[in-house]
């Protein structure tokens, strides 16, 4: 018989910083921190609390008034695990989890936990392991200031005297070496796999978009799959491709992705970039928005910040999807719709009830008219300019050499046509 898992009781704070410019609205933040938790099968939320504060406080993040108000909360309702929504100094936590007797998690601790709980694939796996270990590098901090561990030893593995806080580190850094070194084969793998689809004339349709805003409803409603859906934060983490057949168009892959989210821990975005190459290739990204959700537009910014950092150009044909209209009052719905009406890249649907669907459909198969085919060029020794964009807009599938230059087999889009003759 399969053993329960322990339940943990658990309390979430967002430190609201007047100091921090850049700070969400407060009531919104709270939200996602408790989604987030939520997310975790194991934990129980029994309270939340916004935190208002000038500034942070540096040995204890809050004040002493605060820390002693909460404790007393802690106690009353046998809180094990404090979850704070926002960055944590590892002096601070230390501190606090004396001061508590409460384990502490911040946001970044918290998502690396969601990640490693929800990943699937090999690569998923691997790049949760490194962002953790790279996450916990950060956090070895010294136990006693005024006397120094050490460690013994043969002399050989960094010799005598070394504190324990650098072995630590080393055996941290050896472990990364390796998980590296096995990513890069699993990465090797699948740019195999892309290959392998290159050579599939088919368009990848990408779908992106802040976690929780229905990418894996819509991809199941478009495909028929039985992808995860679950109404919490990071339902999906590793890419999930099919085929799709769209009415009077071309054949497409389309792809569910991992959701977005603000402050993504510096740690995942480098660990996840992999799990977001699909987008990379994407022929036309759908951005899934909840327009439901009172912070979409910050949602959104995110969303296109984070495309940005990945490299996504402008120009790449994007589609912006305002999902969950379902949710909306008549009159918001309404409103939804005409906006859409008028702008030709603004799709109004629900993936639940299947409104606009089928003009979504019908928008990706005209923007995919410009779909790629094969073609083989032959390129000059002194071409080295066009040479070298054709591999940078990802268009090539084979090169060969011959005495007077190149012979390359490219698929590519008109408009890719037309850019590279106008080189």
């Amino acid at each position: 018989m399969e053993h329960e898992r322990k339940q943990t009781l658990a309390w979430v704070l967002h430190p609201d910083l007047k100091s921090d410019r850049d700070r969400r609205d407060a009531g919104p933040a709270l939200e996602e921190g408790v989604a987030l938790a939520e997310a975790l099968p194991d934990l129980v939320v029994v309270g939340s609390d916004v935190v208002r504060l000038p500034k942070a406080h540096a040995g204890m993040l809050f004040g002493s008034g605060k820390i002693e108000e909460l404790k007393t909360k802690f106690k009353e309702h046998e809180v094990e695990l404090v979850l704070i929504d926002g960055p944590v100094s590892p002096v601070q936590q230390r501190n606090l989890e004396k001061e508590w007797g409460v384990k502490i998690l911040d946001r970044t601790g918290l998502i690396l936990e969601i990640f490693s709980d929800r990943a699937r694939t090999r690569e998923g796996v691997l790049q949760v392991e490194m962002a953790a270990l790279s996450y916990q590098r950060t956090r070895l901090v010294r136990a006693w200031t005024h006397l120094e561990r050490q460690r013994g030893g043969f002399g050989f593995v960094g010799g005598p005297g070394e504190t324990q806080i650098e072995a630590d580190r080393r055996a941290i850094d050896d472990q990364l070496v390796r998980l590296r070194r096995q990513l890069d084969k699993v990465v090797k793998t699948r740019e195999l796999h892309r290959a392998a689809r290159a050579k599939i004339p088919y368009p990848i349709v990408a779908l992106v978009g802040y976690t929780n805003a229905g990418k894996s409803t819509l991809f199941n409603r478009l495909t028929g799959a039985e992808v995860l859906v679950k109404d919490m934060l990071f339902a999906t983490l590793d890419p999930t491709m099919r085929r799709v057949e769209l009415p009077d168009g071309p054949e497409i892959i389309l792809s569910d992705t991992v959701g977005f989210i603000s402050d993504l821990p510096t740690e995942l975005v480098a660990a996840f970039r992999a799990t977001l190459e699909e987008v990379l290739a994407a022929d036309v990204i759908l951005h899934v928005r909840d327009i439901s959700h009172k912070e979409t537009e910050g949602q959104a910014a995110d969303v296109r910040q984070i495309l940005a950092s990945l490299g996504v150009d402008e120009e790449r044909a994007q589609i912006e999807v305002w999902n969950k209209i379902d949710l909306l009052s008549d009159e918001e719905a309404e409103a939804c719709r005409l906006r859409a009406e008028r702008n030709d890249e603004l799709f109004a649907i629900s993936a639940i009830t299947g409104e606009g669907l089928s003009e979504l459909l019908a928008e990706i198969a005209k923007k995919l008219q410009g779909v790629r085919y094969v073609e083989e060029l032959k390129l000059a020794y002194s071409q080295g300019k066009q040479r070298a964009w054709l591999f940078k807009e990802e268009v090539v599938l084979s090169e060969t050499q011959a005495e007077d230059g190149f012979q390359i087999t490219v698929k590519w889009t008109d408009i890719q046509k037309a850019k590279y003759a106008a080189l």
